[in-house]
């Protein structure tokens, strides 16, 4: 590509990783190459049914079959609805071994950025995994200072940080204005999951 960009989808709304899917999606249309890697989860989501089905998309995870998430972020009454699917940590103490298999991640995504392999990298929920501390603000700017020029980067995720987003070139936030959750409604196969 010509010419390329930084950008960041972040926000409380929905559609930050179906957005970034919508523009892999068309990215791969037009025949380029990319990478969709997904921090935080594992392969359960029903995108995982097709993606890695198609040409010149390459699609990776780095999570574990649960969510993480720092004590007092969620109530007790949130928590119990998780159950198993969550495992709580002291803040600032987040579990050893997701720290290693996100660093493991991020290896990938620092090897890839730099490459000029692909032309367009979606970091999917990586935003989460600075706002929990598996990532910091150093290492991501490495990240960023070694972005070949010819590839497109999209980070996503809540909680994007005030310094990546005045790093980047396009940030879009996605607001929450209603949302069918107040009403208990948990995620639907095929459209939050």
């Amino acid at each position: 590509m010509k010419d390329t960009y930084v950008q960041v989808y972040t926000g409380d709304g929905k559609g930050k990783t179906t957005a970034a899917i919508g523009l892999a999606i068309r990215a791969i249309g037009a025949g380029l190459d990319v990478l969709f890697l997904q921090f935080m989860k594992s392969k359960v989501y029903s995108e995982h049914a097709v993606l890695p089905k198609l040409e010149h998309l390459t699609v990776e995870t780095v999570g574990k079959p649960f969510f993480i998430i720092p004590e007092g972020m969620k109530s007790e009454e949130e928590l119990a609805k998780w159950g198993d699917d969550v495992v709580v940590f002291p803040k600032g103490q987040p579990p050893a071994s997701y720290v290693a298999l996100i660093r493991k991640g991020f290896e990938r995504a620092l090897a890839a950025v730099a490459s000029g392999d692909y032309d367009l990298i979606v970091l999917d929920e990586y935003n989460m995994a600075l706002f929990f501390g598996l990532i910091d603000r150093e290492a991501t700017e490495r990240l960023l200072a070694a972005r070949n020029p010819r590839t497109e980067l999209v980070f996503t995720g809540r909680g994007a940080p005030d310094w990546l987003m005045e790093a980047a070139d396009l940030v879009t936030e996605m607001k929450e204005c209603k949302h069918y959750y107040t009403k208990g409604v948990t995620a639907r196969l095929g459209i939050e999951n």
